[in-house]
């Protein structure tokens, strides 16, 4: 379990300080105002957060990308509570969705590619089955959506130097770590820490190139007799990207892998698997996965699953990791995303509004397994 742990802490920490980076180089920033200032309309907003919420989180994380397109939306709407809500609730479905059909897209997910059950290539038999998941209540929600246009913004945000370089490691980087797994048979996180490696080193190129400019800047000030007018900012570092890392939510997963641990150790998780997994079914206990993923956390509930290791074929794996990783849309405290816009949207998006809504999203969770069932049926021959 501490290997486990050690893996995951490693590549989670290498994934965070390149979101944290990409951050601080403006990219999130210009891309909200590219879309605060296009004047499209609010169903078109709509639309198009819902969709970058699902293409976005599969490269960076689910929750990440919900609270960008969040801070859109809210951008846009603005006193109109009715768009911020189901904007909100249509982009927690979306990035939920997304990241279920990558490994980098949710921490479900990375999992159990780690843990090898499911080869990288196939999590994307599961790209039409999330999409269906979130296009079924995109659909009926865009409905009860005016189409009027929201009121002009004119917000000017321009990314700093080096952000496409650091987009260009971070693709690098999970390439490396698809490659290390696949061809070299090595734990993904040395292509995650290598990665890393490349960033600090990058990092270091432009915390000198800054030094310099502001050298340059303070000389030019003292030329002049204007001591002290110049607002000196802080060269680049690295370390902080790396220090700024959500190191609570890391901690958490050290507390519940050890939990869960525990529970296998004095026997528990072996009768677990015995009542779900021989008893209800494979089909049955996975769909019930996703259902008591919605009201506990989806991180314990697929890591108690992978400490059970029940028998089962890929389809079965590839079914437990769509709804451990969709289930949580249906409560607005299923998932991080859900919890995190909560507080970004506060009095607008509420566990209230969101539950007005989960019969569109239990519609979509089961249209979503049954396109699975019928779209991959040949994963789900007898091992």
């Amino acid at each position: 379990n501490l290997l486990e742990y050690a893996e995951l802490l490693l590549f989670l920490l290498s994934a965070m300080t390149y979101i944290n980076t990409m951050g601080e180089r403006g990219v999130f920033d210009a891309l909200r105002s590219w879309l605060v200032n296009q004047g499209f309309s609010l169903r078109t907003i709509f639309w198009l957060t819902g969709l970058l919420a699902f293409f976005v989180s599969p490269i960076a994380d689910n929750l990440t990308t919900a609270l960008l397109m969040s801070a859109v939306a809210m951008a846009v709407g603005g006193n109109n509570h009715k768009f911020v809500t189901l904007a909100c609730i249509n982009i927690v479905v979306a990035a939920n969705a997304g990241g279920a059909f990558s490994p980098f897209g949710d921490i479900t997910t990375l999992m159990v590619w780690q843990k090898g059950v499911i080869e990288f290539k196939d999590f994307f038999v599961l790209f039409i089955p999330s999409l269906v998941n979130w296009l079924v209540p995109a659909t009926i929600m865009s409905m009860a959506l005016a189409n009027e246009k929201p009121a002009a913004h004119n917000e000017k945000t321009v990314m700093k130097k080096g952000a496409f370089v650091v987009i260009g490691l971070f693709l690098l980087t999970i390439t490396m770590a698809v490659c290390a797994h696949n061809f070299l048979h090595l734990p993904p996180v040395i292509g995650m820490m290598t990665g890393l490696g490349f960033l600090k080193l990058y990092g270091y190129i432009i915390k000198m190139r800054d030094k310099k400019a502001f050298a340059v800047l303070n000389q030019s000030d003292s030329s002049l007799g204007l001591e002290g007018t110049v607002q000196q900012g802080q060269p680049f570092n690295i370390f902080q990207q790396l220090e700024r890392a959500e190191w609570d939510t890391l901690m958490f997963f050290y507390g519940i892998i050890l939990c869960v641990g525990g529970l296998g150790t004095i026997g528990y998780l072996s009768l677990g698997s015995q009542l779900m997994y021989v008893d209800l079914g494979p089909t049955t206990a996975n769909i019930l996965v996703g259902v008591i993923s919605a009201i506990i956390d989806n991180i314990p509930v697929m890591f108690a699953v992978l400490s059970m290791m029940p028998d089962m074929n890929t389809g079965q794996w590839l079914l437990v990791t769509l709804t451990a990783g969709v289930g949580g849309s249906l409560l607005a405290i299923g998932s991080a995303a859900g919890v995190a816009v909560m507080g970004q949207a506060r009095g607008i998006y509420t566990f209230a509004s969101h539950l007005k809504w989960t019969w569109a999203i239990a519609l979509g969770y089961a249209a979503s397994i049954l396109v699975h069932l019928w779209l991959n049926a040949d994963k789900f021959q007898p091992i």
